[in-house]
């Protein structure tokens, strides 16, 4: 090896030498569970050095024998069952709430007491009201907070919010997103707790359409007021304990809403799981005085454009640009242009962001969500509902 070579590598392990290490405690062990902790695994292989070396420390979920099994296969160090003893352990200092919604509030709530660092996965809370309360507590203990919001970190909605904020597509007119999936289609798929309003909050008003709510807010702006309809299909389910017999869905299983932004554009959001073919169809359009830019998640390195730069667009009409050159967003920390990334990776961006943050103290938005952001969004799907409730246009309220 050189003597060039020897500098550059001493350099590098002096780097690494000075890597904080964080300690990590997660709250749920399945989806989201998996998820984050691939995440947290692959972080130092791809974002080298990382702002800080995440330890595994300890994992919790109520089923001893499904935790047990999670934690010897994600590799954390140890597994509780009851989700106290986990923000109260002193090697945990980021807190990973990736339960079912109606575990959010407390569990979180209490990390901020105990002084820990937190991310919660979406929608923030089960209401309005819940999600306040959650973000209180995070500013009153000052820790560093995020919501799971990943597709803000997928790198062509990213490149989609950086040509927006150069005004390269002009002032926005419209917005119109779609989240559209298919799996709850038969009747006989059971009563799970995303169909139960008390666990869930909403069915994909929470589950899917939070996340178009909160891109449009990403990309568009704060969004004025909300008319909506909402749907339940399949009234009862069989029972997950008892197939035998049946429970009430208390839950939407599509809806649809006209909005109004703060800024004068309009837009149209709408999500079911009731989709027939969909699988996981997040599409969002947006149609400005210069151009226009549309993104489908099943098809997550590319975005589409219209006009943007153009100066006969009736001849080029649209074009679809591939988002894996490496000045587009942290695709430097992964492969050669032309090489995509997948659904997995807007975890690793997500969580490299946060860490990122909570090492450098940087503040986390306005490209990550904080629980501010959170609160909002929840508002919305509080406004929606209302909305559809009363047949009323609703003003958003914060």
């Amino acid at each position: 090896m050189s003597e060039v070579g020897f500098i550059k590598m001493a350099e590098v392990e002096k780097k690494v030498e000075k890597i904080p290490e964080i300690g990590v405690g997660m709250l749920g062990y399945a989806f989201m569970g998996k998820a984050h902790s691939h995440a947290y695994i692959d972080l130092p292989i791809f974002f080298y050095p990382p702002p800080a070396k995440p330890v595994l420390v300890a994992i919790c979920g109520r089923n001893e024998e499904l935790v047990r099994e999670a934690a010897k296969r994600y590799g954390y160090k140890r597994y509780y069952t009851e989700w106290e003893k986990l923000v109260k352990d002193p090697e945990v200092e980021l807190f990973d709430n990736g339960g079912p919604n109606y575990m959010h509030a407390e569990p979180c709530i209490a990390a901020a007491e105990a002084g820990k660092h937190i991310l919660c996965e979406k929608p923030l809370a089960t209401n309005a009201k819940e999600a306040k309360r959650m973000l209180d507590a995070v500013r009153r203990a000052g820790v560093k907070h995020m919501v799971g919001y990943n597709y803000r970190f997928v790198p062509a909605v990213l490149l989609a919010k950086k040509l927006i904020d150069e005004g390269r597509v002009g002032r926005i007119y419209h917005f119109r997103a779609r989240y559209l999936q298919e799996w709850i289609m038969d009747p006989n798929f059971p009563l799970i707790w995303k169909l139960r309003k008390d666990q869930a909050g909403s069915g994909p008003i929470g589950d899917l359409g939070s996340h178009i709510i909160d891109l449009a807010r990403f990309l568009v702006g704060e969004i004025k007021s909300v008319s909506a309809m909402m749907t339940t299909f399949i009234k009862e389910r069989p029972l997950p304990e008892d197939p035998t017999k049946k429970g009430e869905v208390t839950v939407e299983d599509a809806f649809v809403a006209c909005i109004e932004f703060e800024n004068g554009a309009i837009g149209t959001l709408e999500a079911t799981r009731f989709a027939g073919g969909r699988k996981n169809y997040n599409n969002f359009e947006i149609d400005g005085e210069k151009g226009s830019i549309e993104f489908n998640l099943e098809r997550l390195n590319e975005l589409r454009v219209y006009g943007i730069d153009e100066t006969n667009k009736d001849i080029l009409g649209w074009r679809e640009v591939l988002v894996t050159e490496t000045h587009h967003p942290y695709i430097k920390y992964y492969w050669p242009h032309g090489h995509i990334i997948g659904w997995e990776h807007t975890f690793l961006n997500e969580i490299y962001h946060f860490l990122d943050c909570i090492v450098n103290d940087k503040e986390v938005g306005p490209i990550g969500a904080t629980f501010e952001d959170g609160y909002r969004c929840n508002a919305v799907m509080d406004a929606i509902i209302e909305s559809a409730i009363t047949g009323k246009r609703i003003t958003i309220q914060y």
